[in-house]
């Protein structure tokens, strides 16, 4: 077994017994090819369709330095859950990291191109047919996950373990919604808000860096699939009991927090 095997098959088991990883397990990676290699070796050992795919921010000086100021993450379908009405309880690893974020969700409406690696943004926007609100939730069993850098949250699928799915924006083309108000809160405390503009070049830029860079991985996409377009007021620790809101110009959806259990 390769180390970067070993290191896939570690997560792998870890969010299979809902245990924690104090330690990374094994010599963290050191480029992105490395760090997706891990990535793609877990997805496969894990098994289950692919709902959708988070992408994350890389922020400088590692952007210039990684030549990318993005990441992506598979969302697994048992992951997903409809959060219109009552909101769901979404589990994650007690002894790792855990986390709310406030994001727009964004609908693949056909397969993109497989050989197209470069779109503008009117490209991709074509290729999405729905914008919901919605809340991911981030959660690793190894709690220094976003502490050791963007390379090792790659590795562990992004850092995520779950989406909540709000209402659709109606209308969404006009892309009005970039300047909405956004705010998280934790247990009824404002634990951010900021408007979608400051993120880069905004949600639609978010599905354009998928779509260019999972052609370039040889990585299918699939119609209907989720992209979860990063988050708008940043990544807030959650502790297992909490509650979770986020409220998009009015919009509100919400999920309770719960220990991760052996599955």
């Amino acid at each position: 077994m390769s180390s970067l095997d070993a290191i896939a098959q570690a997560f792998v088991t870890a969010r299979r017994t809902a245990t924690g990883l104090p330690d990374y397990p094994g010599t963290p990676p050191e480029s992105l090819d490395d760090a997706y290699a891990i990535q793609d070796r877990a997805r496969t050992l894990n098994g289950g369709p692919v709902a959708g795919w988070k992408v994350g921010r890389i922020n400088p000086p590692l952007d210039t330095q990684l030549g990318t100021n993005r990441l992506a993450g598979p969302i697994f379908a048992d992951s997903v859950r409809d959060g219109r009405g009552e909101g769901p309880v979404m589990p994650v690893f007690a002894e790792g990291f855990a986390a709310g974020e406030a994001e727009f969700l964004l609908r693949i409406a056909r397969v993109p191109d497989p050989a197209k690696t470069s779109y503008t943004m009117e490209e991709a926007a074509d290729l999405i047919d729905a914008v919901h609100v919605g809340i991911e939730v981030a959660s690793s069993p190894f709690p220094g996950i976003n502490a050791l850098g963007p390379l090792v949250t790659i590795s562990d699928f992004g850092n995520n373990y779950g989406l909540v799915i709000g209402d659709a924006i109606p209308d969404w083309r006009s892309l009005d919604f970039v300047d909405w108000p956004v705010t998280l809160l934790i247990d009824g405390e404002q634990a951010g808000a900021a408007t979608a503009r400051a993120m880069l070049d905004g949600p639609v830029g978010a599905a354009r860096f998928l779509f260019e860079a999972m052609a370039r991985r040889g990585v299918a996409l699939e119609a209907g699939q989720w992209i979860s377009s990063g988050a708008v007021t940043g990544v807030h620790e959650v502790p297992v009991g909490a509650t979770v809101t986020a409220t998009f110009n009015g919009m509100q959806v919400s999920c309770s927090i719960e220990a991760a259990t052996p599955r």
